[in-house]
């Protein structure tokens, strides 16, 4: 029995695009939202696309102040040519980060490398689109960013004062393995948001993964309180980071982000951190065998993935075969509960619902 119902990508664009300009959003600005949860539903990434955005909005954006419709991103002056500073003044945090990939790309065709640190943001979901994007166009890409709460509890500690701050790297690998290699994770051992999926489909959490109040393991989405870092310290590590590079940045106290009311003078915003490197400028020109870059990134991915590492695999391959799925279905795969709350924001809007015994299954 199939699990997903078939959407075209242009109902879905109208659908999420029409909610967000119902809030405010300018028009560009909501085909933006509404590209970014159209690419991560491609994809397979159940944990951040529309659903989780729209709900992200309403909880802590557009609704409460946190995300401020049709505001304009201020780039500060700076001495170093290669990086900018933004204010983003609340935007919504899609349409930043496209613009900051897209802007980063132009200072790596001129530099080689370019960064672009973004204060006053809101979260910008899922952060492996805006990577793969820059890998498709080919071009190496990390971003992080600090999560819209602190939700995750530090190594050893009780108290979540940490957010699920992700980091995603993108790699112009097409031409050596046939999609681009993307590595995209919450630094928690799940994100919230997938803790909103299995509340919606029913299901448990893995073990080690969240606490509840009272700081007991939990694999019920319904007691879920607080997540844990993945890995233990390690995971923990790159869990500080974000909020270290959020404090260079800009940003205040962890435990303060999305929280109201704030006393004078407080922040409670995320940033964002991007960074572009241009092919030409990692390498060396003197590969082995006189291979091209290229032909030596295919020949040591080769390698890994040899010696009878049959069940190996890349990061962002799982992803490629549910964008190949996606795409030879015609359309965004989701599950009937998830069309089921799409309807229900159908109806909110006062348009007209998907008709679920209508719809192709994949």
């Amino acid at each position: 029995m199939s699990e997903f119902l078939v959407i075209p990508r242009a109902d879905h664009d109208a659908l999420v695009a029409h909610a967000y300009q119902a809030r405010g959003y300018t028009a560009t600005e909501a085909a933006e939202g509404a590209k970014l949860c159209a690419e991560a539903a491609r994809h397979g990434i159940r944990t951040h696309h529309a659903l989780k955005a729209l709900h992200l909005d309403h909880l802590f954006g557009s609704a409460t102040g946190g995300c401020v419709p049709g505001a304009e991103i201020e780039v500060l002056p700076t001495r170093f040519p290669a990086s900018e500073r933004w204010n983003a003044h609340k935007k919504l945090g899609q349409s930043v980060a496209y613009r900051a990939i897209d802007r980063a790309i132009e200072l790596a065709d001129q530099y080689g490398i370019a960064q672009i640190a973004v204060d006053n943001a809101f979260h910008y979901l899922w952060g492996g689109g805006y990577v793969m994007e820059a890998a498709e166009r080919g071009y190496y890409a990390y971003t992080n960013c600090t999560s819209a709460l602190a939700e995750v509890v530090p190594y050893g500690g009780k108290f979540p004062t940490l957010g699920t701050n992700p980091h995603s790297w993108g790699i112009p690998s097409s031409e050596a393995n046939g999609f681009p290699i993307v590595m995209d994770w919450a630094t928690s051992t799940v994100a919230m948001g997938r803790v909103q999926t299995l509340k919606r489909e029913g299901k448990s959490l893995p073990p080690g993964a969240a606490v509840d109040a009272h700081g007991h393991p939990t694999t019920d989405p319904d007691q879920v309180s607080a997540l844990l870092p993945f890995g233990g310290h390690k995971g923990y590590g790159m869990c500080l980071l974000n909020e270290i590079f959020g404090a260079l940045i800009g940003g205040s106290l962890p435990t303060l982000r999305g929280r109201q009311p704030l006393a004078p003078g407080e922040k409670n915003t995320p940033v964002f951190y991007f960074q572009v490197i241009h092919p030409d400028a990692l390498s060396g020109g003197n590969f082995a065998c006189g291979r091209s870059q290229i032909e030596n990134l295919k020949a040591v991915l080769h390698d890994i993935l040899g010696h009878g590492n049959v069940g190996a695999m890349l990061p962002g391959q799982i992803e490629a075969g549910a964008r190949k799925r996606s795409d030879a279905a015609g359309g965004l795969l989701f599950t009937p509960a998830e069309v089921a709350e799409f309807n229900e924001i159908a109806a909110e809007l006062g348009l007209p619902v998907w008709d679920s015994t209508k719809l192709k299954k994949a």
